[in-house]
């Protein structure tokens, strides 16, 4: 474990040489960017210092994305205590669905590409789903939700969990390893399949279901098959009922795939940076959002929580892990190609959204933002 930390944060030391570090770490003093503009009752506001952050540290990011273009950094945003106390939105090259859109100038009012935070999202409605009783228990058999692929079923198949799907310990055979612009890319051939559920099912197993974790887009399609059967409606109009309508969220977009009619469960969603941080305030409150429960604290605190016996720190869909550098404090993240990413940090009160758009060369400079602009700024 010792040797696995020293990597992180060798990772994010090469990647943080991409930006300029905080002005006040050389004993300067940076302007106060003050507090963004009331959210159109969204989100209250609160400037840096009422919310203990160093404006000297957290405000500099705005000249060091300046002067580092080519991190093409769309959106960031930081909420503590539930009110939003930094945002910025500026110009890039970006795409929407793969589909490239030139030089693009974000506002808050415009809906930007999750990627594969949309896994998370998917993990979010699964627990309404148990909630509701929709669905017995994450210990079902995968294939008790689609008898129609019985051509499929092997004894060792069958030993597939929903859990393990959760987990992306489902042992099938799949490969995101290589770059989205591959053909033989496991997530791409299952997006231009005719039926993805027969795609996924069909692959082999190349271990044991619960011995290998395995990036797989194909087991959150799975899930997002059982959802649709379970509650009898398409993922997304869920999605609207169950979720989004609760967090004010009356503007969003779940692309289907390419060669099916299928909602493109794994990746296919687009939201606001603000409602995306919707997204993490309902996380950081253990389900509740203004008042109101919308997923069982139960839930929240199972899927938010890494094995113990594994590697990378993964829960149901979601990434657990600690800080990298200074004093430590554990999150949760949802990760999405381009540099999409939020943040979640219970111990500070704290949510940290990115929007990017680096997807020849996705890094992990969005760590830095996350470690020297916002963590590094809050005040003992």
């Amino acid at each position: 474990m010792v040797m696995k930390r020293f990597a992180v944060a060798l990772l994010v030391a090469i990647c943080g040489a991409d930006f300029q570090f905080p002005l006040s770490a050389w004993g300067e003093k940076a302007i106060s960017c003050g507090a963004p503009p009331e959210a159109d009752g969204e989100w209250p506001t609160a400037s840096p210092e009422e919310a203990g952050l160093d404006p000297a540290i957290l405000c500099s990011l705005n000249e060091a994305l300046d002067k580092s273009p080519e991190m093409n950094v769309h959106a960031v945003l930081v909420i503590r205590g539930g009110k939003l106390v930094y945002e910025t939105y500026r110009a890039g090259e970006d795409q929407e669905g793969g589909k490239k859109l030139g030089v693009t100038s974000y506002t808050p009012e415009m809906q930007h590409d999750v990627w594969s935070i949309s896994k998370s999202v998917v993990s979010l409605l699964f627990g309404i789903a148990l909630d509701r009783k929709l669905i017995a228990s994450i210990d079902e058999p995968v294939f008790t939700y689609f008898p129609e692929y019985a051509d499929l079923r092997t004894p060792e198949k069958d030993r597939i969990l929903l859990r393990h799907l959760l987990t992306m310990r489902s042992g099938l055979a799949w490969n995101e390893s290589v770059p989205y612009s591959d053909p033989t890319n496991s997530q791409i051939m299952m997006n231009g399949s005719e039926d993805p559920y027969r795609f996924v099912l069909e692959q082999r197993l190349w271990s044991e279901p619960d011995e290998e974790w395995n990036y797989s887009g194909g087991d959150t399609q799975l899930l997002a098959g059982v959802l649709q059967k379970a509650t009898g409606e398409p993922l997304d109009v869920f999605a609207r009922e169950a979720l989004f309508e609760p967090l004010g969220i009356t503007e969003f977009e779940w692309k289907y795939m390419m060669s099916s009619s299928e909602v493109a469960a794994a990746s296919g969603l687009r939201l606001r940076p603000r409602d995306l941080a919707k997204i993490g305030e309902l996380v950081l409150r253990k389900g509740i959002w203004n008042g109101r429960r919308i997923v069982s604290e139960a839930w929240i605190e199972e899927s938010t929580r890494a094995r113990p016996d594994g590697w990378p720190l993964y829960g149901y869909l979601w990434w657990v892990g600690e800080r990298t550098a200074g004093d430590r404090a554990n999150w949760i993240g949802g990760r999405g190609w381009g540099g999409q990413r939020i943040y979640i940090v219970p111990a500070y009160d704290l949510v940290v959204v990115i929007m990017a758009g680096r997807y020849a060369s996705d890094s992990e400079a969005q760590v830095a933002i996350f470690d020297h602009y916002v963590l590094d700024a809050i005040r003992p």
